[in-house]
């Protein structure tokens, strides 16, 4: 499961009203046998179905939920952490901004912040981001940035709802969901965007990247060339030459290295083999064309261990192989390491805007922990040398 893919057992379908004559809502599925009937897998907008009638989740629970989850980060030796809310297409839209007043605040009031955060909002409530950051600013404390607005455009190769130009190879005819209406999708964004607020919109298939890069061109001849740093989250499957798009406007490739140990076993049956070789994690590709390359985990759909995302990103094995998967798109040490601290930080704005690089007394503040870094990667990689 990675998010885009529920399980529901009998009695949960029962309560939530799932049976053979249920519709499936707009954006999602409800997976079926060949007499109709529900599986209980439900894909995308479909979860909302159950998630409509599962209890809420207390305040405190919430609360002591952060608190773990930094605790959890830090051992990790992660400092500061991207907050996309727990908003899912079709659902509330409410829960991401609850868990800012009754969660975040409460624990900046209380001081119990322990990592950074850089929060992101559903797309539909962008005029309220912005009026927040007009009131209070984009920093209300060291520790709480305020980021932007985050939308889908489609779903996940795990769950066959990723968007792609040519159907999956184990569910023919099939070509993956397509979650929200382009033209809402423009107007939403160029509306974000006049406001001043950074927009990242989660893209997975080749044609749903091609369809923002498209959409973000109309964004820069509508409003004008300034420094927005668009992301696109995940970038994970891209059309021939999309990946040298990425770079003419300063686009953020924002993706998560270990995604990979899900899908290189498995990318070839969905897709198919010479289908996923050309197109999936072009990491190398992406810099080359001047992307912006930031690394992330998308915790908990996989770990939260920058190490071991560094290490896949150069590596590009899964445990047991002998051979890399799409060995051209290996990174180097230097390049894995910047991507998941300086071109991270910058991706979120949290570096100086001048030139996208820490000032000095950041790199003292920098060095001395990366020197540690470098070194435990490579006694951990050992064929690993700067600039491979």
């Amino acid at each position: 499961m990675d998010g885009h893919m529920g399980l529901a057992n009998s009695l949960a379908m029962k309560i939530a009203g799932i049976d053979k004559n249920t519709n499936d809502p707009v954006g999602g599925t409800i997976v079926r046998t060949t007499e109709r009937e529900p599986t209980g897998l439900l894909v995308d907008a479909a979860m909302k179905l159950v998630f409509n009638v599962i209890p809420e989740v207390s305040v405190n629970d919430r609360r002591e939920a952060l608190l773990t989850a930094s605790r959890h980060a830090l051992m990790r030796g992660v400092t500061t952490v991207v907050d996309v809310g727990s908003y899912v297409p079709g659902t509330s839209e409410e829960q991401t901004w609850q868990d800012f007043s009754d969660v975040y605040e409460w624990a900046h009031s209380m001081g119990k912040m322990m990592i950074r955060v850089c929060l992101f909002f559903p797309m539909p409530t962008w005029p309220r981001v912005s009026d927040l950051i007009h009131e209070r600013g984009r920093s209300l404390s060291g520790w709480i940035h305020l980021g932007g607005v985050k939308a889908f455009l489609d779903g996940s190769l795990g769950s066959s709802s990723a968007w792609f130009y040519e159907p999956y190879e184990d569910v023919p005819g099939d070509y993956g969901l397509q979650l929200l209406d382009m033209d809402v999708l423009l107007n939403a964004t160029l509306e974000s965007d006049k406001s001043g607020l950074q927009v990242a919109i989660h893209a997975i298939g080749d044609k749903a990247n091609d369809m923002l890069l498209d959409m973000f061109d109309k964004v820069v001849s509508l409003n004008g060339t300034k420094d927005r740093r668009f992301r696109i989250e995940h970038a994970q499957h891209l059309s021939p030459g999309a990946a040298t798009r990425f770079g003419e406007h300063g686009i953020i490739a924002s993706v998560q290295p270990d995604h990979l140990l899900d899908d290189a076993d498995s990318a070839g049956r969905k897709i198919g083999v010479e289908r996923a070789e050309r197109s999936s994690y072009l990491f190398r590709s992406l810099l080359a064309g001047g992307a912006h390359l930031a690394f992330g985990s998308d915790w908990p759909v996989s770990d939260i261990y920058p190490l071991q995302a560094i290490r896949t990103a150069m590596s590009r094995k899964l445990p047991g192989w002998e051979a890399p998967w799409i060995s051209a798109e290996r990174l180097p040490l230097d390049d894995s390491l910047k991507a998941h601290t300086i071109s991270a930080a910058y991706a979120c704005f949290l570096l100086p805007t001048s030139c996208g690089q820490p000032r000095r007394r950041e790199v003292r503040r920098f060095r001395g922990p990366a020197v540690h870094l470098v070194a435990r990667v490579r006694r951990r990689h050992p064929g690993a040398r700067p600039g491979d």
